[in-house]
Formats: structure tokens, sequence, C-alpha cells
């Protein structure tokens, strides 16, 4: 496309040289062959000048359709590097970002120690009014919730053994830190796994009815 360029310029320049030349002979014999007295030459000097008039101008046509067409190539280059310079934005390749960690894994399965909360995630679990049908599970029958720590579950909306064995890693972590001069027991204690054993019909941890 930039080899064009030259070309065209070349073409530009030698149209223009021409029509000087042409204007040049025109003048010659428009006024060269006058006549001593100032009148103007046969008629036939004069469609002579007319011919090279009238090429005089087709010469300027083609020099004006020149430029266009390099003004037009132009605008087409130009169009060309704003969608590279797009294309390079669009496919810069940038680091990701580190976010937060993600809030706790759910707790551990098939009996095994309940997952522990990730720091600063907490989340509150949902709690009940009151027990369903009236009446709560016996929950010092996990080990380590003595009648003071029951008392506090049930003022906390937990009165069930299925409630405590759904809680989350985050919601463990909400309830030790709630639990009043009785912090970080439900992780110490494992209450998940107790309550989901307990919810299935298993007996209790020796240890129970703190």
């Amino acid at each position: 496309m930039f080899k064009e360029w030259g070309f065209l310029l070349g073409e530009i320049w030698f149209l223009l040289a021409l029509a000087g030349l042409i204007g040049l002979i025109a003048g010659w014999i428009i006024w060269g062959r006058a006549s001593s007295d100032g009148t103007v030459a046969p008629s036939a000097d004069t469609a002579e000048a007319d011919r090279l008039r009238a090429d005089l101008v087709a010469c300027r046509k083609a020099g004006e359709g020149q430029a266009a067409q390099i003004a037009a190539l132009q605008s087409e280059v130009d169009g060309l590097r704003a969608a590279a310079r797009a294309a390079a934005r669009d496919h810069e390749v940038t680091k990701p970002s580190l976010g937060p960690l993600p809030v706790a894994a759910p707790q551990a399965l098939m009996g095994g120690a309940a997952a522990k909360p990730v720091a600063g995630a907490l989340s509150r679990p949902a709690a009940l009014t009151g027990p369903r049908g009236g009446k709560g599970d016996d929950l010092k029958l996990i080990k380590g919730v003595g009648p003071k720590l029951e008392v506090l579950c049930n003022k906390l909306g937990f009165w069930h053994f299925d409630q405590i064995a759904n809680w989350t890693a985050a919601e463990v972590a909400w309830v030790d830190d709630n639990l009043e001069g009785f912090k970080g027991r439900v992780t110490r204690d494992d209450w998940v796994v107790q309550a989901r054993d307990l919810a299935a019909g298993k007996p209790p941890r020796p240890g129970g009815e703190n």
C-alpha cells in the first residue's frame, strides 16, 4: 500500500509539470503569434489554443483525482492503525489480582472432625424462635454442653441436634464467637459431628450430660 503512494505522488508531479508546460505553450501560441497591431493570430491558432486549454483542464482534473485517491489511502491506513491499537489493548494480558480467600469449606464427611473455620469468616446460623413441637432436643447430650450452655444455645435460637449438625464452618465461627463465657467450645468439642450422630440416633459420646 505504501509503495503505491510514491507512484501516485510521482504521477501528480508529472501531471502538474505537464499542465505547466501546456500552459506555457498555450500562452506562446495565443500571445507570441499576435500581430504587431494587437490583433490575434488566425483562427487555426485559436483552435490550437482551445485544444491546449482543454488538455490543461484534463490534466488538472487527473491531478485532483490522484490527490483524492491518496487521501483515501491515508484514511484507510489511519483506520487500520487505530484498529491495531484497539486489538492490542483488548488482548493485553494482565495478572489477576488475588481476591479474598473463599468462605470456609463444608464440614468433614463420614464422621470426620468438623471443618475449621476460616479466620474472619462469620455467618449467623438460622435460628428458631422456639423449639419445634414445643419441645427441644436435650443438647446436654453433646459432650461439652452443660445446663448453662444449653440455656445460652436456646437463647440464640438453637434447640435441635439437626440445627447444629448443619452448621457450616462460617456459622461455627459465629457461634464460637457469640457464646459468652464459652467461646470456642463448638470447635473444641466437635459439636457439629456430635449433633449429626445424635440426630441419626447414635448414642452420645462418653462424658455427655455435662
